[in-house]
């Protein structure tokens, strides 16, 4: 493989992608330490002692951000605000006429959706930076020390512009990763902000004074990646066969390919969605009563039973809804139809649509079983995963993804230049 690497290395395409997608890596990095101006240092530093970001509600979030939640730097809300917009846009495509007809019209229907989510994500990241500043301001009575001095309207202005702003940034470094880089801009910038809590974490795990932790944790890592790798890979192939058309005077078609369907079509967006929903009730608990230990924080804390069984439940859902709006068996079996394509054994139009959400929905079961399972493992091995590495299954999960999804892309360039790939 390092062999492989070196080659990749020597084609000058793949090396300048390579060098931009590392280069607006290391921007959005240095982007998460610069602190937003006028909030204290002080009050920052109080603000990461805080119990809520010591496996509190908001350490999802703070992970997702790589630590810059936590200091309030100007990247601190990441580009979460981007991904929750295009999940909220996705999603209206399916009851939304108006946007579905969008969808249908390609490329340039798809520029305009493009356009609509970033104007949502503006709006999403503003409201964010808003409940931020009033949330961080309620610590200080725990802290000790204020975190906004002479706190007053323009500074609040002039707070969540400066988060806002440093949102759309990260928005436009992660679609330059995409458009010049390699791989997924968003889905490698949380890769790279969750790889940055990774020396802390190793840290945590060799200074733990648990022998049984120190011990089991390397294994269980190992299994967990293994796990990971094996059903991200998974898939079933339906076979697919084309009649044999005439054309003037010439017969086309008559091929025989396969639809593969992932038993992990969902990716982790059901994990990332049951984190997130079962981080509101206590972040609105600390916003009301101010308490950073109230009970609802402590009912639903990251590493409790109530709040593993809670995910669990909430990531089988979303997985079966998240499959349904993604797939539509309808829509594909019209395509099939129209291009002349059947499954072997099934007729065409509605009974190929009705075959396709049967399988879909066995293999949707075990995919739901296997996020919540990874997501919860460390948690009930442990009952708590390491210190700056929260979310254990969940991180690992993400990394592993992305990481596979990455190695596929150059090896889709090194096909392309006829190079052997890195996966056989």
């Amino acid at each position: 493989m390092i062999r492989i690497l070196s080659g990749a290395l020597t084609v000058p395409e793949i090396r300048k992608k390579l060098g931009i997608t590392l280069l607006l890596l290391a921007l959005y990095r240095i982007g998460a330490q610069i602190p937003v101006p006028g909030v204290s240092e002080a009050g920052v530093q109080a603000l990461q002692e805080n119990s809520a970001f010591q496996g509190g509600a908001l350490q999802l979030l703070n992970v997702f951000s790589g630590g810059a939640l936590s200091q309030i730097a100007i990247f601190a809300l990441g580009i979460m605000p981007f991904i929750t917009a295009s999940i909220v846009l996705q999603l209206l495509q399916v009851v939304v006429p108006a946007l579905e007809k969008l969808k249908q019209e390609g490329e340039i229907g798809q520029q305009r959706i493009t356009q609509y989510t970033r104007y949502l994500t503006v709006g999403l990241a503003a409201g964010q930076s808003v409940g931020y500043v009033f949330l961080f301001r309620s610590f200080e009575g725990s802290a000790g020390t204020p975190l906004i001095e002479d706190f007053n309207a323009a500074k609040v202005v002039m707070i969540v512009v400066s988060l806002t702003a440093g949102a759309m940034i990260v928005m436009w470094l992660g679609e330059l990763i995409t458009q010049r880089g390699i791989g997924n801009g968003m889905s490698l910038m949380i890769f790279a902000s969750i790889i940055s809590g990774l020396p802390n974490g190793i840290s945590a795990w060799w200074n733990s004074g648990d022998p049984v932790f120190k011990v089991l944790m390397p294994f269980i890592a190992l299994a967990v990646i293994a796990a990971v790798v094996f059903v991200q890979e998974g898939q079933r192939r339906i076979p697919i066969q084309y009649a044999k058309r005439v054309i003037g005077r010439r017969m086309s078609g008559g091929g025989q390919t396969y639809l593969p369907l992932k038993v992990n079509m969902a990716n982790v967006i059901p994990v990332i969605f049951a984190a997130s929903i079962l981080s509101i009730p206590p972040t609105i608990a600390q916003f009301i009563t101010k308490d950073p230990s109230n009970g609802v924080q402590e009912f639903l804390a990251p590493g409790g039973w109530t709040y593993i069984a809670a995910e669990s439940v909430f990531i089988i859902l979303f997985t079966y809804f998240y499959t349904a709006v993604t797939f539509n068996p309808v829509e594909q079996a019209d395509n099939l139809k129209k291009y002349g394509g059947f499954i072997p054994g099934v007729r065409p139009g509605r009974p190929t649509a009705e075959f396709l959400d049967r399988v879909l929905a066995r293999l949707t079961f075990p995919g739901a079983l296997y996020l919540a399972a990874v997501a919860a493992l460390p948690a009930i091995l442990f009952n708590q995963t390491t210190q700056g590495f929260a979310f254990g299954g969940t991180s690992m999960l993400i990394v592993v993804g992305v990481a596979l999804d990455t190695v596929k892309q150059i090896e889709a360039q090194l096909m392309m230049r006829n190079y052997e790939g890195f996966l056989k």
